[in-house]
């Protein structure tokens, strides 16, 4: 044989044997304020300036799974179980994956809020159980009806403290994780008898504290609660540097052998207010160093937030989802689903500039 053809042949045996680095299974955008920004006159546009459905404008993107939380009784009707089905059935027709995000409550749900729904605002921790296991199935079985089934669900919201507070609160309970557990094997039970083959995702803050995420985790695998995803938040300039994220969900993923998913991050593309409310990251002295409020620092963090995911050994990252990616300055859509007058301060963190035009920095998931 010559010696090229040998070497040759030899080089391809080698290679066969180098195990490929996956892409990220989910690239993910939250649109849970999409709909009611529509119903408030709100636009969304390519790049190009040609308008069109923002849901397609992210699958473009790269985009292939999209979160919506849902409320039991949000007092302005979004968010809730007949708007999450018709979101649901957008997404399907354009061949995208559908998660949900259940906060257990009528409005915001996370570490400093658990606020019980209205309707279930006297019940003990018995009645609870039994409510959350329903309003679990209630939905997934609808979802799964109309032919949409919610492929990942999230049992709770960013539940560091527990949810369903006092009942399932960590801290009232001084850190015992009885009762919200039973509240986890509820929610989790409603969702795997309405879809067998839906994938749990337990999500908490602060991704980039591998202590905390080591605590929690391993308190409800010690009360036998299984899940398929450990989720976490993480914002970078909350939530720790890129190192210390890196470490933590590298640490998890082989601690507990289950991939890992950032539920939620985000970073400002500029520090400019458009609808008058200040907005959550709105300073310079808030921002990380090296990445500037732009466009391409937007792009570059959310691109290292990937690339940190997509190393994880074992193929063990599972993906990454934009947190609002589609919430513009469209007047009547703010954070308090109590008020319509109430304004936005997540405008400057949207995939979209002011005017609803999709920013390039959205094609950072076609990399992966």
């Amino acid at each position: 044989m010559y010696p090229l053809r040998r070497a040759a042949l030899a080089l391809v045996a080698l290679l066969a044997f180098v195990p490929a680095q996956a892409g990220v299974l989910i690239k993910g955008c939250d649109a849970s304020s999409l709909k009611k920004s529509e119903d408030k006159g709100g636009t969304y546009a390519f790049a190009s300036g040609w308008r069109d459905d923002a849901l397609k404008i992210l699958k473009d993107g790269g985009v292939n799974t999209v979160r919506l939380r849902v409320w039991v009784n949000s007092p302005d009707g979004y968010d809730t179980k007949p708007r999450v089905l018709a979101m649901a059935r957008r997404i399907h027709a354009l061949g995208m994956k559908t998660l949900i995000d259940f906060h257990y409550s009528d409005t915001w749900a996370d570490p400093s809020h658990q606020t019980k729904p209205a309707a279930w605002k006297n019940f003990d921790l018995c009645q609870l159980k039994a409510a959350v296991f329903l309003y679990t199935y209630d939905v997934c079985a609808a979802l799964a009806r109309q032919g949409t089934p919610a492929y990942y669900v999230q049992i709770g919201n960013e539940i560091n403290d527990g949810m369903l507070w006092p009942e399932g609160s960590l801290s009232a309970a001084n850190y015992d994780f009885t009762h919200l557990c039973e509240l986890l094997r509820a929610g989790i039970a409603g969702a795997r008898l309405a879809h067998p083959t839906t994938k749990i995702i337990l999500h908490i803050a602060k991704g980039g504290d591998w202590e905390l995420i080591k605590w929690w985790f391993s308190s409800v695998k010690a009360k036998g609660i299984n899940w398929d995803f450990t989720g976490v938040s993480y914002y970078p300039y909350w939530h720790g540097p890129l190192t210390d994220f890196e470490t933590a969900i590298n640490n998890a993923a082989a601690y507990f052998e289950k991939p890992v998913l950032v539920c939620e991050t985000a970073y400002p593309w500029t520090l400019n207010d458009a609808d008058g409310t200040f907005n959550a990251i709105g300073l310079s002295t808030q921002l990380v160093p090296g990445y500037d409020a732009s466009v391409q620092g937007q792009y570059d963090m959310v691109k290292k937030i990937l690339q940190i995911v997509q190393a994880v050994p074992n193929n063990r990252g599972a993906g990454v989802v934009y947190w609002e990616g589609t919430w513009t300055p469209v007047a009547g859509n703010g954070w308090d689903n109590t008020n319509p007058s109430s304004g936005n301060n997540w405008e400057n963190q949207a995939y979209f500039d002011f005017s609803g035009t999709a920013m390039w920095s959205l094609w950072v998931f076609r990399e992966f």
